[in-house]
């Protein structure tokens, strides 16, 4: 018997609890900005209250928009910037290994004129 009168304190503590939370939530909600339906409004300082406070949220909206974009573009532009100086460094090196293999080629060619060639009438050497 002594536990259920704690039971129902507690259950009365929720259920405040509860009932709390729901009217805090209801407050915040009507804190949010946002786009409002104006013609609903009759009195014409409260309509053009609405109106201007949807103008306001909007103009947030297409600054933060703007802002965002720029911070896109800024970046595309460094990764573009970034991408240009590899593909110059890469030209730079296929270029000098390229240069490299024609050194190589002109190299080879000179040492197989130098080297003497054996006639195909001579004997092996070595038996």
């Amino acid at each position: 018997m002594k536990y259920t009168g704690a039971l129902k304190q507690t259950t009365r503590w929720g259920a405040s609890l509860c009932l709390a939370a729901v009217f805090v939530a209801a407050a915040l909600a009507q804190d949010v900005p946002g786009i409002e339906i104006c013609t609903r409004e009759s009195a014409m300082d409260r309509r053009t209250g609405c109106l201007q406070s949807n103008v306001e949220f909007l103009q947030k909206v297409v600054t933060k928009n703007a802002l965002d974009a720029q911070q896109k573009l800024s970046a595309a532009n460094r990764e573009i910037a970034a991408l240009k100086e590899q593909l110059a460094t890469a030209s730079r090196e296929s270029a000098a290994l390229r240069n490299a293999l024609s050194a190589v080629e002109a190299k080879l060619a000179q040492l197989e004129k130098a080297a003497p060639q054996p006639r195909p009438d001579a004997k092996p050497q070595g038996k």
